[in-house]
């Protein structure tokens, strides 16, 4: 899993409890992952279809810094489906998981569109992310 989006948790993201308010939380989280699909279908058009089961198993406090990390699971012929999982930056306490986040890439009309995509690329570039683990471990190696 791949944490690329750090939030700080500030006062107006807070709820009557003084803990994060999960719509602050579950917002921050649909925009991060239509970032992550639009990156991996390379189409700036795609809409969220479906959200599973939303998991909190703890909580987010005022002035905590929050990780969210996605990663694609399938490839679908017009969608993607992410994992989700939010996570304390600073004690690695799992705030939420969310098992499938769908996507699916729009035309240019709003119609369904298949997108041509099977596997992980890193949103640097098109390499795949097997090659590019391949890669990594080589370049790790003593030469």
């Amino acid at each position: 899993m791949n944490f690329h989006t750090r939030k700080w948790v500030k006062p107006e993201d807070l709820n009557a409890n003084g803990t994060l308010f999960g719509g602050s939380l579950l917002a921050w989280i649909d925009e991060e992952a239509a970032i992550y699909a639009m990156c991996q279908l390379d189409n700036p058009r795609v809409v969220t279809r479906f959200m599973s089961e939303i998991n909190f198993v703890s909580s987010a406090r005022q002035g905590d810094v929050i990780e969210l990390g996605m990663t694609a699971t399938r490839f679908g012929h017009t969608s993607v489906t992410l994992r989700c999982e939010v996570r304390n930056k600073m004690t690695r306490k799992s705030i939420l998981t969310i098992d499938r986040i769908v996507f699916v890439s729009l035309d240019e009309n709003g119609e369904p569109a298949p997108h041509g995509k099977t596997r992980i690329f890193y949103s640097r570039g098109d390499e795949p992310l097997a090659q590019a683990e391949a890669r990594q471990e080589a370049e790790a190696l003593p030469a």
